[in-house]
């Protein structure tokens, strides 16, 4: 998705906290105020820490409290009212996106560095209360370090190939909103410093987003007047449903009235990933070691140059895990201010730019891997068990399934291939859970019998690794939300669907044997 960039900068900017974090959350590191480095827009930055520490706050171990909103500072008038209307119909999935910004590199006042600030946002936040503005403004802050995580040292560029990343703002009640991004070269003559657009939306589409950063970014070349209407229309336009296709009209001068048609992956679960990626950067076997890492809630750091290789793999190896969903700090490009990051003692999967390895691999008892082309070796670090936490026929299984995907064109049939794979895993293990959710009386809680249900499993190798996956949050939290269904509710889905299939399968073999 992103190409090689020419970059050139004067050196890293070394940016440490005085103190190693502690607990469970990367909030921990942003109450240490008196240790984040100074400088001349210090107040923005340490607010735009704190925002950003509250959005990566991993949820603890047992049950998620839910955070309720905030009490408003001021009365609600018409304008609120006005703005809780539009809100409410951007979170239904009305509006593609919530906003666009345009990040641009600007020097500082003293003319030694650059420092990223919005120049351009898109719609206007008008008739907001006090209390929204300046929450508005601390995430807009923190937005601006995703757009240029490498720092401030940057010099002037006349070359630079334009790149698409994406990254996952996580509020603390849970919530997730998608940042995509484009940086490019604005047009010009001479050096000039890169300049990012940006856009939030709570809508995990990768491919869709870049499509539309496309037009952006074919509109930025003739003015900035021109993304505005372009925006507009697609704001306006319904978000299609999984296979369905909406379509934007646009004036260009020269060019007339264009229609940009938009199209959603069918398979809507994965259409924020592309394992294309993943699998140019490691071997299936390698795949199969991060996977394990990743299934027992490990500490993972993923390095590499560029930015979109980081984003692309960090998310595909998220959606290996499907249906269950990694609970834990997740970063996909770590901003270099916040690289301390790496010595939380809590499970998380990073993304880190090749140039700041030497941060990373002072740290234990964690896996790193190498996604660069020109590497000696893919785990830099490695705790070293990866290889013997999945079940020894499992894993020959999910080669097995792998192997057909080389027979495979497109995107989508790469990802059915893939996702199946490690489905059929999940299948396998721990696919019988629902036989071991009891309901003591019409209306109640059911309760897992944990120890029933790994005791069941005929395979000693399963059984083993199954011990280990029921102790994690990922799975705990899956539990959970089982136990509060309500009896005799059947559930859905397509992990539901395999596990029927599977079963009936088994039905089947075992009848044919008699």
């Amino acid at each position: 998705m992103s190409e090689t960039v020419t970059r050139r900068r004067k050196g890293p900017l070394k940016n440490r906290w005085s103190e190693q974090p502690r607990g469970n959350l990367i909030s921990d590191m942003a109450e240490k105020d008196s240790a984040i480095p100074s400088s001349e827009d210090e107040g923005g930055r340490q607010g735009a820490l704190k925002r950003f520490s509250a959005m990566w706050s991993s949820l603890r171990k047992g049950k998620r409290d839910r955070v309720k909103d905030p009490e408003p500072s001021e009365s609600p008038g018409p304008a609120e009212a006005d703005n809780t209307s539009r809100q409410h119909r951007y979170v239904s999935g009305q509006y593609f996106f919530e906003y666009l910004v345009v990040v641009s590199l600007k020097k500082t006042r003293d003319g030694s560095s650059y420092e990223p600030q919005i120049t351009y946002q898109f719609p206007k936040r008008d008739g907001m209360v006090r209390y929204q503005k300046e929450e508005e403004e601390k995430t807009l802050k923190a937005i601006t370090l995703f757009c240029f995580p490498e720092g401030i040292n940057w010099a002037p560029l006349t070359e630079y190939h334009s790149e698409t990343f994406s990254f996952v703002l996580t509020e603390v009640d849970g919530s997730r909103r998608n940042g995509y991004c484009r940086r490019l070269l604005p047009g010009g003559k001479g050096a000039r410093p890169p300049e990012a657009y940006c856009i939030i939306s709570s809508l995990a589409c990768f491919g869709l987003f870049s499509k539309i950063f496309d037009e952006v970014e074919k509109r930025r070349q003739i003015s900035m007047a021109m993304i505005y209407p372009f925006m507009q229309k697609l704001r306006e336009a319904p978000f299609p449903a999984p296979g369905n296709t909406v379509e934007i009209k646009s004036f260009i001068p020269e060019s007339g009235t264009e229609i940009i048609s938009l199209t959603r992956p069918l398979d809507s679960w994965l259409e924020h990933v592309n394992f294309a990626k993943l699998f140019s950067c490691l071997t299936d076997d390698e795949v199969l070691l991060v996977f394990a890492a990743a299934v027992l809630e490990r500490r993972i750091v993923f390095i590499a140059d560029e930015l979109g290789t980081l984003s692309q793999v960090i998310h595909a190896v998220a959606a290996l895990l499907y249906p269950f969903t990694w609970q834990h700090t997740f970063i996909s490009i770590v901003p270099e201010i916040l690289i301390d990051v790496v010595m939380a003692p809590t499970p998380y999967l990073l993304g880190v730019q090749k140039r700041l390895l030497d941060e990373v691999t002072d740290q234990s008892d964690l896996l790193v891997v190498d996604l660069s082309e020109d590497k000696t070796k893919t785990f830099i670090v490695s705790i070293g068990d990866e290889d013997s936490i999945l079940p020894p026929k499992l894993q020959t299984e999910i080669r097995e399934v792998l192997s057909t995907r080389q027979n495979k064109s497109t995107v989508e049939e790469l990802n059915r291939v893939v996702s199946e794979a490690f489905l059929q895993f999940f299948v396998k293990t721990v696919g019988h859970y629902s036989s071991y959710v009891k309901y003591s009386h019409a209306g109640g809680q059911g309760v897992f019998e944990k120890r029933r249900f790994y005791k069941a499993i005929d395979s000693k190798t399963t059984r083993h690794f199954v011990k280990r996956f029921i102790q994690t949050q990922m799975f705990d939290l899956f539990i959970q939300e089982v136990e509060q269904q309500q009896p005799g509710r059947q559930p859905s889905g397509i992990f539901h669907k395999k596990i029927l299939e599977y079963q009936e399968k088994k039905k089947s073999d075992k009848t044919k044997k008699h």
